[in-house]
């Protein structure tokens, strides 16, 4: 299923001007931090568009009345993790990472969380070490 959608995005993606299956076969950092950032933003933009299904604003009435959090658009922000989804998908691939690469990435993390939740995970003890063998 993942392949699907990476096939789909990557088709969407062309009709914007990024072409993910070159930068695949021949992958050129500017490129593909041009390409990056451009996601970046749009994405950190949908995350927005999600915290505003919400009632999260402590001024606001309905945080007055004890509803702070509270998901007031829930038809919207499900649009919002999808949209979110498509760029993701897309930050995947200015990274160079195709469907079975972010399976492999992601099981191999998911340990390295496992291992961090049995060993008393803390922020101020927390380094970027047990990162560093994750790859593709």
């Amino acid at each position: 299923m993942l392949k699907k959608l990476f096939e789909k995005q990557a088709e969407l993606n062309l009709r914007t001007g990024f072409d993910a299956k070159a930068l695949r076969e021949n992958f050129d950092p500017q490129y593909a931090g041009e390409w990056l950032n451009n996601y970046i933003a749009a994405m950190s933009n949908e995350l927005e568009e999600l915290r505003d299904c919400t009632f999260w604003k402590h001024w606001c009435k309905e945080a007055k009345d004890g509803k702070r959090f509270m998901i007031n658009d829930l038809q919207n922000a499900r649009v919002e993790v999808i949209d979110m989804l498509f760029f993701w998908i897309s930050l995947a691939q200015c990274l160079g990472l195709g469907p079975e690469d972010v399976v492999n990435l992601y099981e191999q993390k998911l340990g390295v969380n496992h291992s961090r939740q049995d060993n008393d995970y803390s922020m101020a003890n927390k380094t970027e070490d047990d990162n560093k063998d994750i790859t593709i």
